[in-house]
């Protein structure tokens, strides 16, 4: 009986670790592959990383319309990874995604999102600013391109998109690489300060390709994150602090440009 229990159990795991590797393999596992590469052919290049932009969001078409059908198929298609760990990992009892850390917790009150969002508001303004000043340091020594959030024409959809494409990574990033990484790597055993390094490593990972500072300061960003999943178990408020973040990079990065464009202009070399 103890050796049957034990099989079973092994054979669990073995399924948890296809599943984690096929998840990742549709997301962010393979854009950390990518990364790892990108930076490779960078930093062999015969320009200094510095002196090298990477841009994140960019026209697709030369035609506003299908630059936009383009730009809504993107989103959409992009919340693929979201959608297969929430089914994944959907409960048949309520709240349907707390296996995810999201959902209204038995006997909570009727606004339970209310102070998740305003924690998420704090935790974006502890990220923000000294994430901005590391960008602009790790830049000036020389370990980082020039990150051009957004290089998509004005249109009158230029901003609503940049604001979903925002959200596209809010949503991913949180719900795989903490909530989903989470729940799968306990389960597997994991303690949790290795989970925490697992998923921080994993976020700067698939950021290597803006650069050395790009990877630590989004290693940086993983811990604190990755913390406060590990104390509070909660996941809206990280999408949230990660949505204002990316709104603040992507549609403010016009306006930085204007007032300082010694610091944010983007140089020639992609």
């Amino acid at each position: 009986m103890h050796t049957g229990d034990r099989s079973s159990f092994d054979g669990s795991n073995v399924r948890l670790r296809w599943e984690l590797a096929i998840v990742l393999a549709l997301s962010f596992g393979a854009s950390g592959i990518y990364a790892i590469v990108q930076i490779i052919e960078r930093v062999t290049r015969d320009t200094a990383l510095s002196d090298q932009a990477a841009t994140i969001n960019r026209t697709l078409a030369d035609r506003p319309l299908f630059d936009l059908i383009y730009q809504l198929l993107g989103f959409a298609f992009g919340l693929a990874p979201v959608a297969l760990v929430i089914f994944l990992l959907w409960r048949t009892s309520r709240p349907h995604l707390g296996g995810l850390g999201f959902g209204r917790l038995p006997g909570a009150r009727r606004r339970w999102w209310a102070p998740e969002i305003g924690g998420g508001f704090l935790l974006a303004a502890a990220i923000g600013i000294p994430g901005l000043a590391f960008y602009l340091f790790a830049k000036g020594i020389g370990i980082n391109t020039t990150v051009v959030p957004a290089a998509i024409d004005a249109y009158w959809w230029t901003v609503p998109v940049l604001i979903l494409q925002a959200l596209r990574a809010a949503l991913g990033e949180e719900f795989i690489v903490v909530a989903y990484l989470f729940d799968r790597l306990r389960r597997l055993g994991f303690r949790p300060w290795a989970v925490i390094g697992i998923s921080a490593v994993l976020r700067g990972s698939y950021h290597l390709y803006q650069g050395f500072g790009g990877f630590i300061g989004n290693v940086i960003m993983g811990v604190v994150f990755g913390w406060c999943y590990h104390r509070f178990g909660r996941v809206l408020p990280l999408v949230v602090a990660h949505w204002i973040l990316d709104i603040v990079s992507f549609v403010g990065y016009a306006f930085a440009v204007a007032w300082w464009p010694e610091l944010f202009g983007a140089p020639a070399t992609e």
